[in-house]
């Protein structure tokens, strides 16, 4: 043990930004983790949290998975090189990953969702999300049953 360095746990997460609004408008059935190709202010503007996730959405091209609508800043110390906020993005994921998405997207209602960007051990990831959408009973119903299971947890509080 002397000559021996110790390791810890390596999993270092460091969340950057969360899509809360997928959850109240989709059905989750699945998750994975993907990386994602990045140029260098991306990835520093990443680091300084300028990145939003409203209505983004991926897409199966040829093969390859590409998220679109990922706004993601402009370096505000980059005074040329600059990336196009918007553009669209490539995701790393293993074949059987992309082949067993081809499949489920091109099933009726299937939709691929970023949920939340990451860094983990210094390398940027994103969480995406199979999903399904929700009609508008169904988010009603999601309210209520929220609602009563915080007022199932008040009344336990009370006694």
């Amino acid at each position: 043990m002397e000559g021996e360095k110790k390791h810890l746990s390596s999993n270092h997460i460091k969340i950057i930004t969360e899509n809360r609004k997928a959850r109240h408008n989709y059905f989750i059935e699945e998750t994975y983790e993907a990386g994602m190709v990045l140029l260098g202010t991306e990835v520093k503007s990443l680091r300084l949290g300028r990145v939003n996730l409203k209505d983004s959405y991926a897409r199966i091209n040829k093969g390859e998975v590409f998220v679109h609508q990922i706004h993601i800043g402009a370096y505000p110390f980059a005074h040329y090189g600059n990336h196009d906020p918007l553009r669209k993005r490539k995701l790393l994921l293993h074949r059987y990953e992309i082949n067993k998405l081809y499949g489920k997207v091109n099933e009726k209602g299937f939709s691929l969702i970023p949920l939340k960007i990451y860094f983990q051990n210094g390398k940027a990831k994103l969480t995406l999300a199979l999903a399904r959408g929700k009609r508008k009973y169904d988010k009603r119903d999601t309210i209520r049953r929220r609602d009563e299971q915080r007022d199932l947890e008040r009344s336990k509080k009370e006694y």
